[in-house]
């Protein structure tokens, strides 16, 4: 038997419970937080006692139908996503709770509140009430990882999918966790055809809701998961604290800081929705005053009636942001009559989040920007995001959205009796498989007159250098087959196709003026630049590519174009003296800054 401790992140808690627990069909998209989930599993495969299936999918909504179909076999199966991938999924997603699984299945959602790195603070709790999915909210890491066997258990029970819902925190901080053995399950895959069922009409559908809804009683009364109580001391009487996820954590260490641990009663809530029907009405007979502390939505405080409750509805608690222990502190004090906190000073931000030096990116969105200074910029998800510090991303909404942006902006344009503005979209090149291709062909078919920049590195950089589809490689490095971007772009009905290196600067913004023009010719439309190099933290492109030693001579007039407006963050202005200076020790030797200086200061020379 296991008895081993390791200290492990979250996800890799997480990635690994996953492998103990029997999962054979494990597939994600990444997306922070929860991108180290899989990449556990990846790192981790070697401990799976029967056949794993790993599978980076090109969306969310892949992912999730893939590991539906493994799970519709016996086999037990994961999909990962983060809070805003569940809405690419969410049409399966809502979808399964009608017909359900058979194998057990989980789609682990890994919510941001702050947000860290995301477009919104969506609640994924809130979603699952809506789409009658059960919520697991563990509120740590090693308890993240105690979850997934017994949830797999809850979801081959109730041939349900069950979500499990950890926050950045979670995922991010490390903990020590106990390892077990890996279960063997030895299952078969055994699909049997049920067409009431996986193929549902309308017809057969109210008999199916009818059946969630006595599923989901039944769930919410599971004794392993009702609110688990710590009991006060009786000081504090007919008052209680309910908390879940984070926030539960959070809560326990303001308690003991304060000196109340054990002094109130204490309630921890592990499945916020179904809500146990029971802690309810214990809640209604014990408490006359209830605090409630949850991220980032009141999930639970909409399932109860007390009506001495305060949270967020009430605003004792804030309704955005994360609760830190500060502001649960804060909320506490508020509750309890007792001495709030002192006040702490705002912490300041540091340096302005930029692209990496020699990234490719920021050569292209210069170029973009100096060939049209006047245009429209959408862009969308990415490292390529930061194209915003440059000037050349107006707009970023979400997945792929920037080409129906694009779009759309041509065609209120093109109403007016003025000539349209040229319009640069710039996509990613894991973007564009993830959600770019409908969206290009549907502008091409609307006819729209727009210039789209696939920004292709050959890699998912953002969240850590995921394998895409063009270069071969499937989860864990395995070869597989390449699906190039520019047949895809072609058979989109795209006849202006080009692809070029941005770091030739001269041929990149040559090829930008050439599409303006394909644009606006009679028989114009779409217009696709790919622009292609590596991802600089790539050992391998750093290696091909060629290295100058870049210095600055006394021509600087301190104009700040290569700071300000080129931003390669090697650069930095000697104010004294007012004129730019390189770090050396930052500078990769790229020189794509050199066409960016207006009085030819910055030299380069090939390194021997």
């Amino acid at each position: 038997m296991n008895n081993n401790i390791e200290l492990m992140m979250g996800n890799e808690a997480i990635g690994q419970g996953l492998i103990e627990a029997g999962c054979q069909v494990a597939v994600a998209y990444p997306g922070t937080p929860s991108t180290e989930i899989l990449q556990a599993v990846i790192d981790r495969r070697d401990q799976a006692i029967e056949p794993l299936h790993l599978e980076w999918s090109v969306n969310e909504k892949i992912a999730f139908e893939v590991a539906l179909a493994a799970s519709y076999t016996g086999k037990r199966s994961v999909a990962v996503m983060k809070q805003v991938g569940l809405n690419v999924a969410a049409d399966p997603f809502m979808r399964t709770a009608y017909l359900g699984v058979k194998g057990g299945m989980l789609t682990i959602v890994a919510d941001d509140p702050g947000p860290h790195s995301s477009q919104n603070e969506q609640d994924t709790r809130l979603f699952c009430l809506q789409a009658r999915v059960p919520v697991l909210d563990p509120s740590s890491p090693a308890e993240a990882k105690e979850f997934v066997e017994p949830a797999f258990e809850l979801s081959e029970k109730y041939e349900t999918n069950i979500v499990l819902r950890p926050t950045t925190r979670i995922c991010h901080s490390r903990q020590n966790v106990a390892i077990s053995d890996t279960i063997t399950l030895k299952r078969d895959a055994n699909f049997v055809p049920d067409t009431p069922r996986w193929s549902a009409t309308p017809a057969f559908l109210p008999a199916l809701h009818k059946k969630l809804n006595a599923n989901l009683e039944k769930i919410a009364l599971e004794p392993n998961w009702k609110p688990r109580l710590t009991p006060g001391d009786g000081n504090k009487p007919r008052t209680a604290l309910v908390a879940a996820g984070i926030a539960y954590s959070n809560l326990v260490d303001v308690l003991e800081e304060l000196g109340l641990k054990d002094k109130i009663d204490l309630y921890q809530v592990l499945m916020p929705y179904p809500l146990n029907p029971n802690f309810s009405s214990d809640l209604d007979k014990k408490y006359d005053h209830i605090l409630i502390l949850e991220e980032t939505y009141p999930v639970i405080e909409l399932q109860l009636t007390h009506s001495g409750i305060v949270g967020k509805q009430n605003g004792a608690v804030p309704r955005e942001g994360e609760l830190t222990p500060d502001v649960i502190h804060q909320a506490l004090a508020d509750f309890l009559n007792l001495t709030p906190p002192e006040e702490k000073p705002e912490e300041r931000r540091g340096q302005r989040p930029s692209l990496c030096p020699g990234c490719s990116h920021r050569s292209a969105f210069y170029s973009i920007k100096k060939c049209f200074p006047k245009g429209i910029y959408p862009s969308d998800i990415g490292c390529y995001t930061l194209g915003l510090n440059l000037g050349a991303v107006h707009t970023v909404h979400c997945m792929g959205a920037c080409i129906s942006q694009g779009a759309g902006f041509y065609q209120a344009y093109q109403q007016n009796e003025e000539d349209f503005p040229t319009i640069v979209v710039t996509i990613g090149d894991s973007t564009f498989f993830h959600s770019g291709i409908p969206a290009l062909i549907n502008a091409v078919i609307q006819q729209a007159r727009i210039i789209v920049v696939i920004l292709d590195n050959a890699t998912t950089a953002m969240t850590g250098g995921q394998p895409v589809p063009h270069m071969g490689i499937a989860a864990g490095g395995k070869a597989t087959k390449a699906v190039s971007i520019e047949p895809l772009v072609k058979a989109s009905g795209v006849s202006f196709i080009e692809t070029c290196d941005p770091y030739d600067n001269v041929r990149f913004e040559t090829l930008l003026k050439q599409a303006d023009s394909h644009i606006r010719s009679p028989e114009g439309g779409v217009a696709v630049l790919i622009a292609q190099h590596g991802c600089i933290m790539d050992p391998a492109t750093r290696k091909a590519q060629d290295s100058f030693f870049v210095t600055i001579n006394d021509s600087c007039i301190g104009c700040r174009i290569c700071t300000d407006k080129f931003e390669c963050q090697a650069f930095s202005m000697d104010e004294e003296n007012n004129m730019a200076i390189i770090n050396q020790d930052r500078c990769i030797g790229c020189g794509t800054c050199v066409p960016v200086c207006p009085v030819n200061a910055i030299i380069k020379e090939k390194k021997s």
